[in-house]
């Protein structure tokens, strides 16, 4: 193996076995904290995820660790998805799809809103990284919707993931699905349905 002529060692490649076992404890992760909030035992992480102990604290030290790696990895696949949805869809379809993987990704979040809000410095880069990965990528489906006139040409992705997580987040508990219909009611204010 060769390293690069400043004398730093070229990265090394995770393993597939160390990949799989990182998503398997971001899964695992995910589920106990929606379930049982972010004190949930890493005992109990680790069994979901099939793994000792000893790999978690391995990757995450800290708890926080784990809190801010599945909270990026749920960002991170919702701003793909609303990529993907942009490439397969017409926007205002897009968007509405969207809307909902931003409702799951709300829901998820609020298994560890108690941590994200706990005034730990650890936590604070979070708000900023939420708008700035997924505000791009909407407004590239605002962008094309009113450029295709399906969609409001004022929008501001910033403004209208604010009001979509706003409304998904209200709704803790929701079996009746009234955050689902507030969300419709919002975007049938944003989607331009053309003249008869």
């Amino acid at each position: 193996m060769t390293t690069p002529d400043d004398g730093t060692a070229a990265p090394r490649r995770k393993r597939a076995d160390a990949v799989r076992n990182t998503e398997a404890v971001l899964e695992a992760a995910k589920s106990a904290f929606a379930e049982l909030g972010v004190d949930a035992p890493m005992r109990e992480i680790s069994a979901r995820a099939g793994v000792g102990v000893g790999t978690i604290y391995r990757n995450y030290p800290q708890r926080s660790d784990l809190i801010i790696a599945v909270f990026r990895r749920e960002l991170d696949a919702t701003a793909a998805e609303a990529e993907r949805l942009a490439g397969e869809h017409p926007p205002a379809e897009a968007l509405r799809l969207w809307a909902g993987r931003l409702g799951r990704f709300v829901a998820t979040k609020r298994g560890f809103a108690s941590a994200l809000h706990s005034g730990d410095p650890a936590y604070a880069p979070l708000p900023g990284q939420f708008l700035g990965v997924l505000a791009p990528k909407v407004q590239r489906i605002l962008d094309a919707g009113a450029a295709d006139g399906t969609l409001r040409p004022d929008l501001r992705a910033e403004d209208l993931i604010h009001a979509l997580a706003r409304l998904a987040d209200d709704q803790a508990g929701d079996s009746d699905g009234r955050a689902g219909r507030m969300i419709g009611v919002l975007l049938d204010g944003v989607v331009l349905t053309p003249a008869e």
